[in-house]
């Protein structure tokens, strides 16, 4: 198989890392580049296992079982509790959608000038408008190819002048000087290995067994394992790769233009674009302003399709993007209420950062409890049968679990 095909088999792995780059993530990688320069680049290479082995478990569970993470919850975990982490999902989801879309509509407006809040409602209504109505087969593809945008923030980082030497160590020496850099760890921490992206990746290594007459889930095909596993391997391991490359990208490029230049104030990813244009000229603040607008297209309907996920998991109604809305019609719910309440986030008087950071607190709180029952269903063989998860990656799926309590104290303990 030649390197062309093994690039057509990346999906659900791929879709979630792009979207796990969403413009909260810009903004908060925005944020460590400006205010730490290249000091906190340790924190993707650290990152990285642990999203690879909590997606990979995520993806376990859709492809070896045939149903989603929310249903499987409730076989390991008090019912109540299921239920208040799906809500807790829903209201973190929700302003997370709502300050991705005030992103977006802000970082169109710096280019053409005006029009914030009618850029906000317009790229609302066309993420709602193609999931009601483009089955998934064509939405998947769509999605794939919005991942391309991504390369933008790579480009950038050959437009300026980068200290190579100061980004390797900071790359491969881990370094915490200072409270606030606590809190920045515990931010990326909190965007890089977050609850939604979990419910997302199983839900669609569910999609895409309907789109195959013959693909079953593996405890119904033990034939299939072999490469089905292999597809799986290869589509988290280089959908991570892709989300932290493109993370280190947009710390890199920031680090070596605000930072260079002391502009650490940044409180969106718009203000990070808005900032480049006097630093590093007009064209890296088109790339970045770009890159919002991808991006918010790509994590959007994430976003509100992975509370529809979970909504409808937990409570166990249909839930496909494969279906018409007359066909799951809660879920179709779900999903226009998180767009549109979102439309609202963007005009109530909070700044965006303030709602992100409770959007993190909720998202902190809900990703322990998540994580540790993800765990619990993966390795669980009356659930996986024969495919339970490998030694290794219990072991840095407990690690993960372990390293977000942490995070989720350190979010009590220093609040801001």
């Amino acid at each position: 198989m030649g390197w062309l095909d093994e690039l057509k088999r990346l999906g659900p792995g791929l879709v979630t890392g792009a979207a796990d780059d969403d413009p909260s993530g810009i903004a908060t990688y925005s944020q460590a580049g400006a205010q730490f320069g290249t000091g906190l680049l340790w924190t993707m290479l650290f990152a990285y296992p642990l999203m690879v082995a909590v997606q990979l478990a995520s993806a376990r569970i859709g492809r070896v079982t045939g149903n989603d993470l929310a249903g499987h919850l409730k076989e390991v975990m008090p019912r109540w509790l299921v239920y208040g982490l799906v809500l807790l999902l829903l209201l973190a989801n929700t302003i997370n959608i709502g300050a991705d879309l005030a992103a977006m509509g802000e970082a169109s407006a710096l280019v053409v000038g005006r029009g914030h809040h009618v850029f906000t409602i317009g790229f609302a209504l066309v993420t709602l408008g193609l999931q009601l109505t483009i089955p998934y087969r064509r939405y998947a593809n769509i999605l794939k190819w919005l991942t391309l945008v991504l390369l933008a923030y790579v480009a950038l980082v050959f437009l300026v002048k980068v200290d190579w030497t100061a980004a390797a160590t900071g790359l491969f020496i881990p370094r915490i000087t200072r409270q606030q850099e606590i809190i920045t760890v515990v931010a990326i921490l909190g965007t890089t290995i977050s609850p939604f992206l979990f419910f997302w990746q199983a839900a669609q290594e569910v999609e895409e067994l309907d789109q195959v007459v013959a693909r079953k889930p593996l405890r119904k095909a033990r034939d299939q394992a072999e490469d089905a596993l292999q597809r799986m391997r290869w589509d988290t391991f280089g959908g991570m790769a892709v989300s932290n490359i493109v993370a280190l990208a947009i710390m890199l490029g920031t680090a070596a233009t605000l930072h260079a230049a002391g502009k650490q104030d940044i409180q969106s990813a718009a203000d990070a674009a808005k900032a480049l244009q006097p630093v590093a000229g007009n064209l890296a603040f088109g790339i970045f302003s770009l890159g919002i607008i991808g991006t918010g297209l790509l994590a959007v309907p994430v976003l509100a399709g992975s509370s529809a996920y979970a909504v409808c998991g937990v409570g166990g109604y249909p839930a496909s993007l494969e279906c018409k809305p007359h066909q799951a019609k809660l879920f179709y719910a779900v999903i226009a209420f998180g767009i549109l309440v979102g439309i609202v986030v963007d005009w109530l008087p909070i700044s965006p950062m303030k709602a992100l950071f409770w959007s993190a607190v909720a998202n902190g709180v809900a990703a322990v409890p998540v994580l540790a029952g993800l765990m619990l269903v993966v390795s669980r063989r009356k659930i996986m049968g024969e495919f339970v998860a490998s030694p290794m990656l219990k072991i840095f799926g407990w690690i993960a679990t372990a390293v977000m309590t942490v995070a989720a104290i350190a979010t009590i303990v220093f609040p801001d």
